[in-house]
């Protein structure tokens, strides 16, 4: 009883998705707008498009023909995240200098050892740290000169700030890196994808009412009151479902396109385990298919560590399920995949190795491209190259460890009722951390 998931467009129809991949025939929008300068009518024009790492993006261009005013913005056209992120990078040589940047246009960048924040701009940039830190001497250092006439005090703070930034790019001073962007929309490059990086940490966090306002999102209030009449409106029609064994159909968004598409859901038990609910979703403009399993059932107090070890190629046809909150490990190949990857599955261990592999090729950012030095292509080709042998069934005996801190995954036993001999299944207290993620720590009980 096993489900592969299944992620493919459809290339051969004939319908175009809204944000295309750039390329010289990319045709824009031409649309009439007010100069602001002269007030008579100029052409602004619009491409939605996509480009390497920084995903959808809307590019426009001003022009007015009679006053000559010119103008371009680029702005971000992804969806706002259900939460904000934080990268905190640790910059001390060349090789974090040229470490790229997608900047959103809601992101702060900080500089804890200077005190320096900047706020969020007008426009998004794909920059690199050194790029940013240009950036940063270039704006503090425009006013300089009237600043040393009329605020000499304030010159020469700014004077040591500029001094210190020219320190981190010549003499590669250590510094730390903070960008805060409560769209979730930004990112700092993993110089060791698909493996951890020791110099970057990236934490997810909750928006504020003055974060969601500036988003143009409601308060948190009425985004729980309005989530919680949906949760239970959503758990009425399951419990209906599950008597009833019906296949529940609600409106939804394409994750690849954004348009309007379908979301087929139904709930069933899996033998010595739980009930789970099964989502898929298939859009009819351009083709994508996915599906999502999420756990019906209730946090555990505790988590559960399950290790495989994979001596043959039946290993491979077990059913998995792994849930939203679960890690997954091959030690053998240094992959670490971190809480909520992929999201929630219901497939066989190579269906899950196999989706691992292809949203590592598709998705993941900063690893191809001209602008990635031919080391780091080679690296991460030899990394791919080892989970096909896996996959393949060619790099036997190795560790599969999947980790799940609410305890809602599982991994079939060939064996049951009996222990597996190849598996073995630990229970462990969550961390404070875990919880906090989990929002645990913030439930009064």
């Amino acid at each position: 009883m096993s489900q592969q998931n299944n992620e493919d467009a459809n290339k051969s129809g004939s319908k175009k998705r809204l944000f295309e991949e750039i390329s010289g025939e990319s045709m824009g929008n031409a649309i009439e707008s007010l100069c602001m300068n002269c007030h008579e009518q100029g052409t602004t024009r619009m491409l939605l498009t996509r480009i390497p790492h920084f995903k959808d993006i809307i590019l426009m261009a001003f022009e007015c023909p009679h006053c000559g005013l010119k103008n371009n913005e680029v702005q971000s056209g992804e969806a706002i995240q259900e939460k904000g992120i934080e990268y905190s990078c640790k910059i001390d040589s060349k090789q974090d200098l040229d470490r790229q940047i997608v900047r959103a246009e809601s992101a702060v960048v900080i500089i804890p050892e200077i005190e320096l924040e900047i706020p969020g701009g007008k426009s998004g940039q794909l920059t690199t740290v050194e790029g940013l830190l240009q950036g940063i001497i270039h704006d503090l250092s425009m006013d300089q000169p009237e600043r040393k006439e009329k605020a000499p005090n304030v010159y020469e703070a700014i004077e040591k700030i500029l001094a210190t930034i020219k320190g981190y790019m010549e003499k590669f001073d250590p510094f730390t890196l903070k960008l805060s962007d409560p769209s979730g929309n930004s990112y700092i490059e993993n110089l060791h994808a698909p493996m951890a990086d020791p110099k970057l940490h990236a934490k997810q966090f909750r928006r504020n009412a003055e974060q969601n306002q500036a988003l143009g999102l409601q308060t948190p209030e009425v985004e729980e009151e309005r989530e919680k009449e949906s949760r239970e409106k959503l758990e009425k029609t399951l419990q209906e479902a599950s008597h009833h064994d019906e296949i529940i159909s609600f409106p939804a968004n394409c994750s690849s396109c954004n348009a309007p598409s379908e979301t087929r859901m139904k709930m069933f038990d899996i033998p010595h385990f739980k009930e789970v609910i099964i989502m898929s979703t298939t859009c009819d403009h351009c083709g994508y298919k996915s599906n999502e399993v999420k756990s019906g059932g209730a946090i555990s107090a505790k988590g559960t560590r399950i290790t495989l070890k994979l001596v043959d190629e039946e290993d491979l046809s077990r059913d998995l399920l792994k849930s939203e909150t679960c890690g997954l490990r091959v030690p053998e190949i240094d992959l670490d995949l971190t809480p909520g990857t992929l999201g929630g599955r219901f497939t066989t261990v190579e269906g899950l190795l196999r989706q691992v592999h292809d949203e590592l090729v598709q998705k993941i950012p900063f690893v191809d491209g001209d602008s990635v030095v031919n080391e780091r292509k080679a690296k991460f080709k030899t990394f791919l190259e080892k989970l096909d042998n896996i996959v393949s069934g060619n790099s036997f005996p190795c560790t599969l460890i999947i980790d799940d801190p609410v305890s809602n995954s599982y991994l079939q036993n060939l064996y049951a009722p009996d222990p597996d001999p190849n598996m073995t299944i630990e229970e462990y207290e969550r961390t404070w951390d875990q919880n906090e993620d989990l929002g645990l720590n913030d439930i009064d009980v």
